[in-house]
């Protein structure tokens, strides 16, 4: 999974897939479900997302990932 936050178009898309996207739905104002041909989901797009949600701090729970991977976040302040 990425997180991608564009500050010129405030916006974060997050890619949950490598997937291409093959159909979009808005699911709200501003709010963008991205698809792959075989209906999962691939991405969500969020317009003006510093408006919609808290873009301050990620918090990760319990994820199975590799202590190098947290440790190149506290170290680099992401």
């Amino acid at each position: 999974m990425k997180l991608n936050y564009y500050p010129d178009t405030d916006s974060l898309y997050i890619d949950l897939s490598e997937k291409t996207s093959a159909d979009s739905v808005e699911i709200s104002d501003g709010v963008v479900v991205d698809y792959d041909s075989e209906g999962n989901i691939v991405g969500i797009d969020i317009d003006n997302a510093s408006k919609k949600i808290s873009l301050k701090q990620i918090l990760i729970n319990k994820l199975p990932f590799q202590q190098e991977v947290l440790n190149y976040f506290i170290i680099n302040k992401l």
